[in-house]
């Protein structure tokens, strides 16, 4: 990235042809936009800044491409099985509920993340770009969790039992950790293949911030997660494992998120009572689902016609959002939109597994094992947390991204 600003710098003093000119320097500010959209993902009251770097990048995209100055490539295992997913969704679009709604979220919770997906393949297509980008996610998500301790704990003077993020704009608690679980992954993985000191100190200090923001949103799934992909990416690194995983036990024994551990929460119960009802609900919309609408469960469905199917032991006093990813696709897509989805998820674990098992290139090896550890946190959260929200599908796609690059990157190598 450091290297494309230089360049980019040069262009701007150099005595190219005018036009020759611009078509470099739009060429070389796509990633530098992405990458400003990425960084920002975690913030609050960022949508405008976020909106011109993505529409930024798009539409300097096609200006490229009707020059003819970029081949714009699509070459990607995930092609497929992205397009089997969007064209079910488009089909169950006229069986929708709420048309409307649904027609709505088909392009700004799918087809907008498609674009930024293939975007950030064909410009963070290098191993270089692959660490920047890395970098990009845990020095954001380090600045956010610094700020927002400082400012909901000392600004705001919440005590230290209170959850973490309670009362935030467009960021819920629960939403926080996603960003974390993807932040710590990848400072871990650069933390062990990094040789710098000094990158080595920042990436310490990013680690325990998120860690501290973690155990202080008092989630029980994040710590679940988090203890799976660590030990399945520091399974060579015993000894590392087994100090974080001690520091976290003993941590989370001496914090508030003790108290929420109970199986009595009433948490726990109300998820249960929700997972019951998508299950009444998608019984009678089987093939379709509701329709892709964000709105649709909440506002179109009969609340007590399904309340009345759950058994009396599990019943809860509102309907709210699916609390699953699994459950919110199945709502929204039906089985057949699930089965698209699941592939998706299939494909890139396996490309994961096979470039962490084939590659000659121990830096794709290496990145293999990171991508499929965060992996293995997504799918454990997916239990427990919908994605449909901004901040989280540029999570997910930017996931998707990165593993279709190393399978892009183990190509080449091959």
């Amino acid at each position: 990235m450091r290297n494309k600003v230089l360049k980019y710098l040069s262009l701007l003093a150099g005595s190219l042809p005018t036009k020759e000119r611009t078509l470099e320097l739009l060429e070389l500010s796509i990633p530098m936009l992405i990458g400003i959209f990425i960084f920002f993902n975690p913030f609050p009251h960022t949508t405008a800044i976020k909106e011109i770097c993505f529409y930024g990048s798009v539409i300097i995209v096609l200006i490229l491409i009707c020059f003819k100055k970029i081949d714009f490539s699509f070459k990607s295992p995930l092609t497929l099985p992205f397009a089997l997913f969007v064209i079910w969704i488009f089909i169950a679009l006229f069986f929708a509920i709420d048309k409307e709604n649904s027609i709505h979220d088909f392009y700004s919770h799918l087809l907008r993340y498609i674009i930024f997906y293939y975007i950030l393949i064909n410009y963070f297509n290098s191993k270089k770009l692959l660490v920047c980008l890395s970098w990009i996610i845990i020095i954001s998500t380090a600045i956010f969790c610094l700020g927002g301790l400082c400012y909901f704990y000392f600004i705001l003077g919440n005590d230290f039992s209170a959850r973490f993020a309670m009362g935030f704009p467009d960021i819920p608690t629960n939403v926080v950790n996603v960003s974390l679980i993807f932040a710590l992954l990848l400072s871990f993985h650069n933390f062990i293949r990094e040789d710098h000191h000094k990158q080595k100190a920042i990436i310490i200090a990013c680690a325990l911030v998120m860690l501290s923001t973690m155990i202080f949103t008092q989630t029980r799934y994040a710590l679940v997660a988090i203890v799976l992909s660590l030990s399945f990416l520091l399974l060579r690194h015993r000894g590392m494992l087994i100090l974080v995983i001690l520091t976290l036990v003993i941590t989370v024994y001496m914090a508030p998120v003790k108290n929420r551990l109970s199986l009595n929460d009433y948490g726990i119960k109300l998820r249960i009572c929700q997972y019951f009802i998508s299950y009444e609900v998608a019984k009678d919309y089987p093939l379709t689902g509701i329709g892709y609408g964000a709105n649709t469960y909440t506002k179109s469905i009969d609340e007590k016609k399904y309340q009345n199917r759950v058994p009396k032991d599990c019943k809860c006093g509102e309907l709210g959002c699916p609390h699953s990813l699994y459950s919110d696709i199945l709502l929204r897509t039906g089985f057949v939109g699930l089965f698209f989805f699941l592939y998706i998820i299939f494909v890139s674990v396996r490309i994961c597994w096979l470039t962490m098992k084939n590659s000659k290139d121990d830096f794709i090896k290496n990145w293999g094992r990171s991508i499929a550890s965060v992996w293995i946190g997504i799918i454990v959260i997916g239990f427990f947390e919908p994605f449909f929200r901004h901040n989280l599908e540029v999570i997910l796609y930017t996931l998707l991204s990165m593993t279709t690059i190393l399978w892009r990157l183990n190509l080449r190598a091959s």
